[in-house]
């Protein structure tokens, strides 16, 4: 069964494998599949990545020098930030650097620990599709519309529409 999640606002079925769910697959059928991979393993095989018909990702820990990624994004379609638990926040500073320091216009994955609550939080720093647990899907998408207004500047690249800055009067 495909694995579901949210993208852009919307449940679909992930067409994309992980590196070790191909592995566990037919060849045949994972050949041209789009594929997800450990960053590191990316640093230390890229020519062996390369050469692959399918579209590639990359998966980045929370310790990943995302600075070292940054010369090569041209080349992933996919971008996710791995969240291992709920105190983990590195990914959130991750999508930033990613949407407004090098301009990645790619998918952004938020994996691992994502929970509904976190999502309005994720979009805002450029995230646009999220892995969240089976039982949390039906009713992520309402998640966005937590807010209708911000008081911090943002991109909010991972939102469906804009939010207007709202700046109070005595500020």
């Amino acid at each position: 069964m495909p694995r579901c999640l949210l993208r852009n606002g919307q449940l679909v079925a992930d067409e994309w494998l992980y590196l070790a769910e191909a592995a566990a697959q037919d060849l045949a059928v994972t050949a041209n599949a789009p594929l997800i991979v450990p960053f590191s393993q990316w640093q230390s095989e890229p020519d062996s990545l390369r050469v692959r018909g399918g579209r590639l990702g990359v998966l980045l820990s929370p310790s990943d020098q995302i600075e070292a990624l940054a010369p090569h994004l041209a080349r992933f379609a996919l971008v996710a930030a791995q969240f291992p638990g709920p105190g983990e926040g590195r990914g959130y500073t991750q999508a930033r650097l990613l949407r407004e320091r090098w301009n990645f216009t790619g998918e952004l994955r938020a994996s691992g620990y994502v929970r509904r609550d976190q999502l309005f939080f994720m979009a805002r720093c450029g995230f646009n599709s999220f892995e969240l647990p089976q039982s949390e899907l039906p009713d992520a998408a309402r998640a966005f519309a937590t807010f209708t207004a911000a008081y911090q500047t943002c991109n909010d690249a991972g939102l469906p529409l804009k939010l207007p800055r709202d700046i109070p009067a005595n500020a």
